[in-house]
This record gives structure tokens, sequence and C-alpha cells, in this order.
């Protein structure tokens, strides 16, 4: 990813990347959902860009648990500040002044929603000129969960950050790498009994 530092594509990527949106959900950002300065640094999700025969359009999340509140680490944070901060400065360059506070995170050109589809195309030409050829942008939601599954977050708390309807489909779709973290299990309890023959 560090070879697509200062790239226009690089806080997008490393918001989905590091929070595991959906394409739609990420273009559908607005500013006045996205907290970068509080304590409780977050963006919330409420709406997603659908592109159809009839055009692009906004809808609401399938389900209850789609509404929902990303926590967001570092990094995402400090590349939403520098996008932020090259968006205004571009404005100002074209004399558009400021932004609304519903303005999208991540507009076209002219401030109005990406069409999906077109987003994809430039995400796999940026890919192939950055060494990633091959990998979707979808994958990084997967790449998203593996990590949060690794690292042993689990399945609710995760199912609840990916907007899952219910744990079961998160479960249902990385049911193979919750099943890899068995191994750290019997690690934690040959320490735990280590400890208590030890003591």
């Amino acid at each position: 990813m560090e070879r697509l530092t200062g790239h226009a594509m690089y806080a997008p990527v490393i918001t989905a990347l590091f929070t595991g949106v959906r394409r739609g959900e990420l273009l559908a950002l607005r500013w006045c959902n996205v907290d970068l300065d509080s304590a409780d640094r977050h963006i919330r999700i409420c709406e997603a860009i659908e592109e159809t025969r009839a055009g692009i359009r906004f809808k609401t999340p399938k389900s209850k648990s789609g509404v929902r509140d990303v926590s967001l680490p570092d990094i995402v944070v400090e590349a939403l500040h520098d996008h932020r901060r090259r968006q205004l400065e571009t404005r100002f360059a074209l004399g558009l002044g400021k932004p609304a506070d519903d303005a999208l995170v991540f507009p076209d050109i002219d401030g109005s929603p990406q069409s999906p589809h077109a987003f994809t195309q430039e995400w796999v030409a940026v890919a192939g000129k950055t060494g990633v050829r091959g990998i979707t942008f979808h994958a990084l939601r997967h790449t998203h969960a593996s990590h949060l599954i690794d690292a042993g977050i689990d399945v609710v708390k995760n199912s609840r950050r990916l907007g899952h309807a219910s744990p079961t489909i998160t479960l249902g779709t990385y049911a193979h790498l919750f099943s890899k973290r068995d191994d750290k299990s019997s690690a934690a309890i040959n320490a735990a009994v280590a400890s208590l023959f030890s003591a």
C-alpha cells in the first residue's frame, strides 16, 4: 500500500482495508458522518450507493445492523485528515469554497456520487500498477475481517463491525478462519496450566 501514498485512491483504500466497509457504503459516506477529532473517532454507516440501469441511487442498509458506527484506527484518521485537506485545497483553487456538511467524502470530481463500476475499474488499474494485481476491492473487506479474527476479535463484534445481519453470516463466511484459531486456544490453556504448576 506504500506505493499508493499520495494517490487519489489511497484514502478510500486505507479506509476500506481498516474498517471493512463495503464499496457502496464507502462511496455513500458523508463528512457529517465522519468523526476524526473526538475521543471516539468513527464513521457512521447509514446508507450505500447502488448503480442500476436507471443510474446511481442512495439506499438504506438491508438490515438494522447495517447502520453502524465503525471505530477508526490511527492510519485511517490520518488518511482521512490528509484527504480532507487535499479536497479543500482543490476546491479553493477552483473557487468552489468549503463543501456542505453533507458532502460526500469520496465524490466524483464534480462532487456527485461516484459510479461504483467506474470506481472498481480505477481500482483495477491502480492495483495493477502497484503490484497487487488480481486483488478485488471487495477483497479488502475480507482482509479486514481476517485480521480481526486473527487478532482474537469474537464473531459477534466482528459481525457488528462488518454490518452483517447476524453473526451466523459472519461465521458462515469466515468459519475456516475461526477454526484456525483453535491452536491458539490450546496454547493459551498450556500457558495457564504451566503458570498453575510453577506457582
